[in-house]
């Protein structure tokens, strides 16, 4: 029996420290110009690799990073725990209570971004030249495995941008979320079809049905009696007061490797079974904003900028690089990802001043598609030139929908917020005891010549579709309603604060209540982007908190009283 010895143990640590440390650093600095942390933690797997560190350094290359298999197998586990648990955490993000009640919208973009991309790619990837195709595969799994990676876009690039603009809670980021939560689910299907046919051998015909229905019947198992079991565990978890979030955190992360364990003796892919237990587990009600954060920060921090870090480990970026079939991947899954979008925007009743914006957020390939490229190297189904590619081609895709959100955010209506907001919608002092009778009295307010309740009912409907705590104390509640021509906004201030499950558990001080026309008026976006912004300012928050009550009318004017540039 062989044992690490100190040796192996020093080298692996000084791996570990490097890599996250860079990562670290590299994503923060991206961060900051409005980038994902994921290219900056591929560029440092890169930089630290053979593409430019075994290049420059080989002999002190050689030691931090040895060929030793051993050596390399400890970082590889590592590495492939952190994308195992990133999956639990896209999981957990994803909302299917809200997907499945807007379903016919969601459903209907969804399927259209998930069968148009295939169709698409797969014609001009059936035409490219042997030498592309790994010794694992044959064209048609070629084909198939590069046209499911073309329609898998990047939910949590897409999350984050959403944020950063501060239109996350809108209703036009609602539809993209639930959206893509259809679209990943489907994929992730289709995928571990097309693996079964890559590891399946001269079995595959007769084993594909049979490895299909175990995959839909754990999938409705998950979706069905385990939600009502997870969510019964996290509730007796509560009841009896054990301590948190780290009971709540064991009892998922479990779950998590159960699913694993599960879809692996199915015969597919551990990483499909850590994403549907983060589904089932996310849906609980017993599972607070907070609890949620406290795990993607954890597995977003430590875990997963090893795993994309590793990838530059793999492979010589510049001796692989192929330009010409670079530019194709990029352009083909850029450009079928929107296409698919567009068309099933078109198709819906949402309001097509938000068509572009809603199509660009399908367009960033990110973390999923790098995860199914290095699963098509592994089995060998595709060549270290094809994975480069779809590497670059995914990342590029993912630092240019910032942009063009951004440029597609400015098309349409502009309000101002103190153009919505009358001196009687504003409440200095509100002494409500929950969420919903915060809701109902700001709604008093805006809805003059409305029944109060009606509006009352389809704010709280939106609520429960997807919370509109921002965070640091802030609450932005919305809806749409027919009968008004023009936005409406609300302010209170609530000093003692408000449970609004807010995403790092604080209590809600300031609540915005906006209400915007239905049909094709787009200014419920800019509103929620210009309160967000302002909001995130501590200066701005602390002004609104600490002002006497008489001086809320004029300080809440004079915040917005300058038009801001969206």
């Amino acid at each position: 029996m062989h044992y690490l010895d100190e040796s192996m143990i020093l080298v692996f640590l000084v791996q570990v420290s490097l890599l996250l440390g860079f990562s670290r650093i590299a994503g923060l600095l991206l961060r900051r110009i409005g980038q994902p942390a994921i290219s900056g933690e591929i560029l440092v797997g890169i930089l630290l690799g053979p593409t430019l560190f075994g290049r420059t350094l080989p002999g002190l290359y050689a030691w931090v990073f040895p060929p030793d298999a051993m050596q390399q197998n400890m970082l590889e586990t590592v590495a492939w725990l952190g994308i195992l648990f990133f999956l639990l955490d896209a999981g957990l993000d994803t909302n299917l209570i809200a997907a499945l009640r807007q379903r016919r919208d969601a459903m209907t973009i969804s399927l259209a971004d998930l069968i148009l991309p295939m169709a698409i790619a797969f014609v001009p990837v059936w035409f490219l030249p042997d030498h592309y195709i790994g010794p694992g595969g044959d064209r048609l799994l070629f084909s198939l495995f590069i046209a499911t990676i073309m329609t898998i876009s990047a939910l949590p690039v897409t999350v984050r941008i959403l944020q950063d603009l501060g239109i996350y809670r809108s209703d036009a980021s609602l539809l993209t979320m639930c959206a893509l939560t259809i679209n990943d689910i489907a994929g992730w299907l289709v995928f571990a079809v097309i693996l079964s046919f890559a590891t399946g051998g001269t079995a595959s015909l007769v084993r594909i049905p049979l490895v299909l229905t175990a995959t839909v019947l754990f999938t409705l198992f998950c979706f069905t009696i385990g939600r009502r079991l997870t969510d019964r565990a996290l509730g007796e978890i509560n009841r009896l007061e054990l301590p948190q979030p780290g009971t709540s955190l064991t009892l998922i992360f479990i779950l998590g490797m159960a699913g694993g364990a599960i879809t692996l003796g199915i015969g597919i892919h551990a990483l499909f079974g850590f994403f549907i237990a983060g589904i089932m587990a996310g849906e609980s009600r017993h599972l607070s904003e907070k609890t949620r954060e406290t795990i993607s920060q954890l597995v977003k921090a430590l875990l997963v900028p090893l795993f994309f870090a590793s990838i530059g480990l793999k492979i010589d970026f510049l001796k692989e690089l192929d330009l010409p079939l670079t530019a194709l991947m990029l352009v083909l899954g850029v450009a079928a990802r929107f296409v698919g979008a567009w068309l099933g925007v078109s198709l819906t009743q949402h309001p097509k001043t938000n068509r572009q914006l809603i199509s660009a957020a399908h367009t960033p390939g990110g973390e999923m598609q790098i995860v199914i490229g290095i699963l098509a190297l592994e089995y060998a189904v595709i060549t270290p030139p094809v994975f480069v590619a779809i590497i670059v081609s995914a990342v590029l895709s993912s630092v240019l929908v910032g942009p063009w959100m951004k440029w597609a955010l400015k098309r349409g209506r502009h309000t101002r917020p103190a153009a919505a907001l009358t001196p009687s919608n504003i409440l200095p002092s509100l002494a409500a005891a929950s969420r919903d009778e915060a809701i109902r009295a700001l709604c008093e307010r805006a809805g003059a010549g409305l029944d109060p309740q009606e509006v009352a009912d389809a704010v709280l409907r939106r609520e429960e579709l997807m919370g509109t705590a921002l965070g640091y104390g802030v609450a932005v509640p919305h809806a749409r309603m027919e009968q008004i021509a023009t936005p409406r906004l609300a302010f209170a201030r609530a000093p003692a604060g408000i449970e609004w499950n807010a995403p790092d558990g604080l209590p809600a001080q300031l609540v915005f209540l906006l209400l915007t026309p239905t049909g094709e008026d787009n200014s419920q976006l800019h509103l929620l982007r210009v309160i967000a912004t302002a909001m995130q300012v501590p200066e701005n928050r602390a002004r609104l908190l600490g002002a006497p009550d008489r001086e809320i009318v004029p300080l809440i004017y004079a915040l917005f009283k300058e038009p801001r540039k969206t």
